[in-house]
This record gives structure tokens, C-alpha cells and sequence, in this order.
């Protein structure tokens, strides 16, 4: 038997998995959505890992990898590199089984998924934050498997790992009381839709299997396009749960075969789809969990009366970010605009702007300006935003009229890195 097919999870595996960790994990619920419902026509379910004991499915796979080598684990130590949420499940792992672990995690991780390491880990785990990127923080988690002897639990290229997070496939077949047409999930690594899609494609070939991306790190769509594991040269790590510049070896292959499509999603989007889960759900989604959701829109003519499971992978949000959320969700919905205004340095210019240029339902955001008594003209940074999109043309038309020159800071990308 050649080395790749000895890999290879199969459903006996991820029952073997459930079996271990049924008593670990918590046995998460699926919910029919009667909002998300109504607005696709058809019957969604979410599948709540938000809701695991480390608020992420990440738990299943850390845990059960670690049981399995407990001797070895507890000799040696182990190791880990994450973006949080595998991390979390490492240490929640680590404390139970009373095994000495570290952690490594790129600098830019919210600190409130570091803070949720650190609890879950307690004493057992020391983190370690370096580099910018997971990809950054692996080459330094390797090094120190390497020199310190200690056993790697990779994040989501391990046939245990998948395995593990494959038990979210179980308990969707055994709760659903419907055949399911669709099921969305994320990838970042790979890790849950290998596992996911193996044991769902096998029991119900039917089922389309939608593996769900951000548009800055769509490693996998990369990897299915050239047909081999692609390594991306840059990626936004906004996303941070799914922001991996290379999937797995093993992932790839599984997903290759198994999944049916693979949606890329403006991060814009995700944000949107993060802060209607919130405001209309009660639902609290991290980027990565939010995902699945944000894909529907996309999916919406392929959906309708059919039977949808989305899983929210998890729920880790750093409630420090939700401006940047509010912000990245309101540009992409074309509903905050930012401008260069060449204001006329005479007293009246600013009451212009307010009276003669903006709408009435049009707010300002942000305003940076300051007078220069030599020069008859100053530039000023201006935030608009809009109630209505369609409102946007109005306003271009209004500042020419009055006399108010700009550049549209949106449409220049360098320009509004800078100042944005």
C-alpha cells in the first residue's frame, strides 16, 4: 500500500474519532434558521461549533490527536503552531491530559484569542508570539520541534486531526431528520472540510459539499486550480482563522476529491454576514466562522427549496475589531466613502459642505483638516457615509456644482492604505 493511501481518513476513522471524543466534546447544536430560511427559500441549518467548549470545532481534532499519543505526548512535550483557535484547542487538551505544550502564534493574533489560550491552558502551555503570519510562526513552532525533541500537532495536516474534525459530520447526519442538498463550511487549512466532506460524501454522495474562503487567502481554490498544493505569495490576514498562505498535503487530496466547489469572499462581505449574525441571530461569528454565511448570497438561484447546512466554525471575535468589521462591511456595501476635499480657506467653507453638498441622511465620519493662513486653498480628509448606495452619484454631483474639488480616496488603493 503506497504511503499516501495509508493516510487517507475514512469514515471508520472519524467514527473511531466520535466514539473518543463524545464524552470530551460538546455535542454542539444544529438549529434551523427560519430568517436565513425565509430570505433564500429553502431550510437552513447552522451548525453551532461557536458554541464548543473553546467556542471552535478546533477542539475535536487537538484533542483527539493528543489522546492518541498520550505516552509519547507526556514524555516528550508537544508543540503547536496557531492562529488561535487550534491553539485553544491544544491547551484546553494540554491541561486535561496534564501534558507541558508550547504554543506559537503569530504577533498579529486579537488578544483576546491569546487571553483564551492562556485560560484554557493554564499552567501546562507558555505562548510564544512571533512572526506576522501563521506561515510566519510555523517555520519558528518547527525549529522548536526540531531542537527541543518535541512532538508537532499540526493544525490541520494530520489524519487525526481530520479525523477529529470530522465528528461535526456525525452529529449533523445523526440530528438532521432531512437529506441535506448543500453543506457550506470554511477552509483555511483544510482541516474540518477534509473531514467534514469525507464522512458526509460517503454516507450521502448526493450532497454537495461548498468549501468557503477569503478572497485575500483562497489557498485551497489555488491548490484546485494548478493541481497541486500552492503556496501564496502574499495573503489579508484579516480573516485570521483562515488567513494560511498553503493548505495541507493531505487536505488537498481529500478536498480534491470530495468537495464540489470552492467560493472565494470578499472580506468585505464576511464582515457584513459577521454583523448580521449579531444584530439579527444573536449569533457571535468570528470572520472564519462567518464565512459559510456570507457564501449563500452567492449560492442563493442553487439553494432555493433545497435542504442548506452552514457551519459556523467558530466564534472567537475580539469585540475590539467590531469597528473595523462596521467600517470593512460598510465599504464594501458601498456605504462609506472617503475623499480629499480642496476646501477654500474662507470662513463658510465647512457650512457649505454641510448645507449645500452632503444629503440628508448623509453622515460624516471622519475629518481631518487643518487651516494654512498663507494658501488660499487646504486639502481636508473627509468620511462620508450614505444611507443609500444609490445616493453616491448625488454627492459627486453636489461637490462639483458647489465648487469643492476631490479625489475618491476608495479608488486609489495606495492612497487609502495610507490614510486609511
Amino acid at each position: 500500500m503506497a504511503k499516501s493511501e495509508m493516510k487517507t481518513v475514512q469514515v471508520e476513522d472519524i467514527l473511531i474519532a466520535n466514539q473518543l471524543l463524545k464524552d470530551v466534546v460538546n455535542h454542539t447544536p444544529l438549529q434551523k434558521n427560519e430568517r436565513l430560511s425565509e430570505k433564500y427559500d429553502c431550510n437552513v441549518y447552522i451548525k453551532r461549533e461557536d458554541l464548543q467548549y473553546v467556542r471552535s470545532f478546533k477542539l475535536r481534532g487537538a484533542y483527539y490527536k493528543i489522546k492518541r499519543i498520550e505516552t509519547e505526548a507526556r514524555e516528550q512535550g508537544i508543540v503547536c503552531v496557531s492562529a488561535g483557535n487550534h491553539a485553544q484547542g491544544v491547551a484546553y487538551a494540554c491541561a486535561q491530559l496534564k501534558i507541558g505544550g508550547k504554543i506559537f502564534m503569530p504577533q498579529t493574533t486579537p488578544k483576546q484569542k491569546v487571553n483564551q489560550v492562556k485560560m484554557f491552558g493554564k499552567d501546562f502551555v507558555e505562548i510564544i508570539l512571533v512572526g506576522d503570519t501563521f506561515d510566519d510562526s510555523s517555520a519558528y513552532a518547527m525549529n522548536c520541534s526540531e531542537q527541543e525533541d518535541r512532538i508537532f500537532i499540526h493544525p490541520f495536516d494530520d489524519k487525526d486531526i481530520i479525523a477529529g474534525q470530522g465528528t461535526v459530520a456525525v452529529e449533523i447526519m445523526n440530528d438532521i431528520e432531512e437529506p441535506i442538498d448543500f453543506v457550506f463550511a470554511s477552509i483555511g487549512g483544510g482541516g474540518l472540510m477534509a473531514g467534514v466532506s469525507t464522512y458526509i460524501k460517503n454516507l450521502s454522495p448526493m450532497t454537495k459539499m461548498i468549501g468557503v474562503e477569503p478572497e485575500g487567502a483562497s489557498s485551497m481554490k489555488a491548490a484546485i486550480r494548478n493541481g497541486a498544493v500552492t503556496s501564496l505569495d502574499t495573503i489579508d490576514k484579516f480573516v485570521d482563522g483562515a488567513a494560511v498562505k498553503c493548505v495541507g498535503a493531505q487536505t488537498y487530496e481529500i478536498c480534491r476529491k470530495y468537495v464540489d466547489d470552492i467560493m472565494s469572499v470578499p472580506e468585505g462581505k464576511v464582515c457584513t454576514s459577521i454583523l448580521s449574525l449579531y444584530n439579527e441571530h444573536a449569533i457571535i461569528a468570528e470572520p472564519a466562522g462567518a464565512l459559510p454565511i456570507a457564501a449563500l448570497d452567492f449560492y442563493k438561484d442553487q439553494i432555493k427549496g433545497k435542504s442548506v447546512v452552514c457551519i459556523i466554525s467558530g466564534g472567537n471575535n475580539d469585540i475590539g475589531r467590531m469597528q473595523e468589521i462596521k467600517e470593512k462591511s460598510l465599504l464594501h456595501e458601498g456605504l462609506l466613502y472617503y475623499f480629499i476635499i480642496n476646501f477654500p480657506q474662507r470662513a463658510g467653507a465647512l457650512r457649505q459642505l454641510l448645507d449645500s453638498v452632503l444629503g440628508p441622511d448623509d453622515d460624516i465620519t471622519t475629518f481631518e483638516y487643518t487651516k494654512k493662513h498663507n494658501k488660499e486653498n487646504g486639502p481636508g480628509l473627509v468620511g462620508i457615509e450614505l444611507k443609500r448606495k444609490e445616493d453616491y452619484a448625488g454627492l459627486l454631483l453636489r461637490m462639483e456644482q458647489n465648487g469643492f474639488p476631490f479625489t475618491e480616496v476608495n479608488k486609489d488603493s495606495t492612497l487609502f492604505e495610507l490614510l486609511i
